[in-house]
């Protein structure tokens, strides 16, 4: 099938589920790859990123990943408006030459939504023009979308130039902030050893301010702004063996320099799997900010890692990072990846958190025998206890999901998010074996009711999709995978 017919196709997906609670965890497929480009690998989809607002979710990945450079084909998307009954997907307009758009290949999609200005937003990095090989310019992207994150506009371009990074997007959606509607983009410029960039949109990301670095100059990657209920903005980022943070306070004019949040002593994850040791951060109703990694200074000789956390109200003023209790320190797992979740209606002893991770049940693998696993746990007091871990898919072979010149990849995050209340949605990928030189590697979700002994699943129909253009009925015949 051509990628005109693919696209037709799969312009949006209609996922179904029923609201019954249950017993075991079932991953609900959310999108599949379109395209049949030769240069990229297909299917695959890989690195989500989420954002839950009301009843909706929308989460966002790359599609048709490159063995080679970085990037993919294209950035897909998912939105659910009842949270979680249905979804709806497709891609990004006027992005990549696959696409309509001038770029070669683009990466490293992140989700915001604005409030203030009812919009919704997918932060990219793409580098490249026409077919020309992996390489400059590079520019950070905006894709909005003004009705609920079920179609998207042509991308705004935010700032080009450099050879840039891991960009992130957050928007302050506190009304009794201040800064009540702005919104914040990070990146790094590798091209100039790292060196980290702010800029900053006060009209739903339609035009965005000149690039700022902050104070002292950091140089790093992987940051994640979070937006507090004040209108400060705080920026958690990895550097060496290191978590630092810096911070705004006055709408993204200034930013501080950076501090410590602790350092990072974290094991080598086996099968070649790229992984590192990025953070993932939340904030509660009351501005408390949670940053979690993988760690392994709680295990014995560092032979595997946990996930480890770290919360603070401030920006300078950090507690020491705490153990989440997923298994024994003796059990010889691995678990790394992680992806916070919390819902912003909760505080302090109250909040509601969800953690997606990876993870192998034994660390001590290669890669022909590793099993990549998607695990999930919860807490309902502010992380003081967490349920007990839920496998909610996997295993996975290495040989059955991307493969990068980085090693294989499911993506450098996971992402969790909260809507309809207490409903948590760890956004992940999954693998079967592929068919010949064609992968089976798609973005999926389950559902959480945090408030539910051992975070029962709220059970979907087994895996049927829809497949039907956006606006259009349904056909009645739902093909299965």
């Amino acid at each position: 099938m051509g990628v005109r017919a693919a696209l037709a196709c799969v312009a949006a997906v209609l996922v179904t589920a029923a609201a019954a609670s249950g017993g075991s965890v079932i991953a609900t497929p959310i999108s599949s790859d379109p395209y049949a480009n030769p240069e990229s690998q297909h299917r695959t989809q890989v690195e989500p990123d989420s954002f839950g607002y009301g009843n909706t979710v929308v989460t966002t990945f790359q599609t048709g990943r490159f063995v080679n450079g970085g990037g993919a084909s294209n950035i897909g998307w998912a939105t659910t408006t009842n949270a979680g009954r249905t979804w709806t997907t497709g891609v990004l307009p006027g992005t990549t030459v696959y696409q309509g758009g001038p770029w070669s290949r683009i990466s490293d999609p992140a989700v915001a939504y604005d409030p203030l200005h009812d919009v919704w937003m997918i932060s990219t990095l793409a580098f490249g023009l026409g077919l020309t090989p992996f390489g400059s310019p590079t520019g950070i992207l905006v894709s909005r979308s003004t009705d609920g994150g079920l179609t998207w506009q042509q991308p705004v371009e935010t700032f080009v130039g450099g050879f840039l990074d891991k960009n992130w997007i957050t928007c302050d959606t506190w009304p009794q902030s201040p800064h009540y509607g702005n919104c914040y983009q990070e990146w790094d410029d590798f091209g100039s050893g790292g060196q980290i960039f702010m800029n900053t949109s006060t009209n739903g990301g339609l035009t965005w301010s000149q690039p700022i670095q902050p104070g002292g100059l950091p140089t790093g990657l992987g940051g994640q702004p979070v937006a507090q209920p004040n209108g400060h903005v705080i920026v958690p980022y990895t550097t060496g063996n290191e978590i630092r943070v810096f911070r705004t306070e006055d709408g993204g004019m200034n930013w501080t320099s950076s501090t410590s949040i602790d350092h990072v002593t974290d094991h080598f994850v086996a099968g070649n799997l790229r992984t590192s040791a990025l953070p993932s951060a939340e904030v509660d109703a009351a501005g408390m900010v949670y940053v979690v990694w993988q760690d392994c200074r709680f295990r014995s000789d560092c032979t595997s890692n946990d996930i480890v956390m770290s919360t603070g109200t401030n920006g300078f003023t950090w507690t020491a990072p705490v153990r989440i209790p997923i298994d024994s320190t003796e059990s010889g797992a691995d678990h790394f990846i992680p992806g916070i979740g919390v819902d912003r209606s909760t505080s302090g002893g109250s909040a509601r958190l969800a953690l997606a991770y990876y993870y192998y049940p034994v660390a001590a693998c290669n890669a022909s025998n590793c099993d990549l696993t998607v695990g999930f746990t919860s807490s309902t007091n502010g992380g003081s206890t967490w349920t007990q871990p839920r496998k909610v898919a996997g295993p996975f072979r290495m040989a059955w999901i991307a493969q990068t010149d980085q090693g294989p990849m499911v993506g450098d995050y996971i992402s969790t998010s909260f809507a309809g209340g207490p409903l948590a949605f760890p956004v992940f990928m999954i693998a079967k074996p592929p068919t010949g030189s064609v992968f089976d590697e798609r973005a999926a979700s389950a559902r959480f009711d945090v408030t539910v002994p051992s975070a029962r699943l709220l059970r979907v129909r087994r895996d049927p999709i829809r497949y039907r253009p956006h606006g259009r009925k349904a056909p009645g015949v739902a093909r299965r995978n």
